[in-house]
C-alpha cells in the first residue's frame, strides 16, 4: 500500500510501506537527479522516541544534519548515497534547495488553498511535500528565493507579513518518507512523476501561494 495523501496522482518514485530509506534516497538521486545527504535518526529512549542529536527538546527530531558540513557532504551519486544509507539505515532523506530545486514553504491549510487555485488555472506543478508539523512544500526552479520577495511586493503584501518562506542555497527540505519526531512522516502531496520533472518557475506559482497565505493569517 502507498503511503500517500489522498487524490494525489499517480506516481514514479513510489513510496511504499516498508521500503528502505536506502532505496528511495538512493532512487531520488538516480531517478530525479537530486543530491541527497542522510540527517539524523529517531531512537527509542525509555520507551519515547529522541533525536540521536542527543537534545530533548530537538526542534526537528529525526529531521535535520547530523553534522556541520552537510551542504559539501550532500550528493548526486547513487552510489555514494546507498554507501551513505549503509552506514547509518534509518538516517533521515534531506535534499539541499538552491541545487535542483528551491522550495516555497507555507502552511498546509494555504498550501491546500493554493493547489485548489492552481488546478483550476492549470498551472503546471512540480512535486509538492507535506509534513508532519503541517508544512507544505512547492518545489521550483533554484534562484526562487532571492526572486520571491521583490515578487511578494509586487502582489501588494510585505513579505514579512505573510508565512511564506523561500528556501534556496544553504537550506533543505525533508524528503518522504522521512519522519519526524512522533507526528509522523513527510509525505508528497503532489508526486515526483515524468510530468513534473521539469519545473515551474516561482514567478507562475507565486499568485496563488500568496493569496493562499494571505487568506490564512
Amino acid at each position: 500500500m502507498e503511503e500517500t495523501i489522498a487524490g494525489t496522482e499517480a506516481v514514479q518514485i513510489p513510496t511504499q510501506r516498508g521500503e528502505s530509506l536506502l532505496d528511495t534516497a538512493v532512487r531520488y538521486a538516480e531517478e530525479r537527479h537530486w543530491d541527497v545527504f542522510p540527517g539524523t535518526w529517531l531512537e527509542a529512549v525509555d520507551g519515547v522516541q529522541r533525536c540521536s542529536c542527543g537534545d530533548p527538546v530537538c526542534a526537528a527530531p529525526g529531521a535535520h544534519p547530523a553534522r556541520a558540513d552537510w551542504a559539501t557532504q550532500a550528493t548526486g551519486s547513487a552510489t555514494v548515497a546507498r554507501r551513505m544509507w549503509q552506514k547509518q539505515p534509518t538516517a533521515s532523506i534531506l535534499l539541499p534547495t538552491g541545487r535542483t530545486f528551491d522550495a516555497i514553504c507555507v502552511p498546509e491549510t494555504a498550501g491546500f488553498l493554493a493547489l485548489a487555485r492552481m488546478e483550476r488555472m492549470e498551472l503546471t506543478l512540480g512535486p509538492v511535500t507535506s509534513t508532519p508539523d503541517r508544512r507544505m512544500q512547492f518545489f521550483v526552479l533554484p534562484g526562487a528565493s532571492v526572486k520571491v520577495p521583490e515578487l511578494v511586493r509586487k502582489l501588494g503584501w510585505s513579505p514579512s507579513s505573510l508565512d511564506l518562506v523561500a528556501l534556496g542555497e544553504g537550506s533543505y527540505v525533508a524528503g518522504p518518507p522521512t519522519r519526524f519526531g512522533s507526528s509522523g512522516a513527510v509525505q508528497w502531496a503532489r508526486r515526483p512523476t515524468s510530468a513534473n520533472r521539469w519545473l515551474p518557475d516561482v514567478e507562475e506559482l507565486i499568485s496563488p501561494l500568496t493569496y493562499a497565505c494571505g487568506r490564512d493569517r
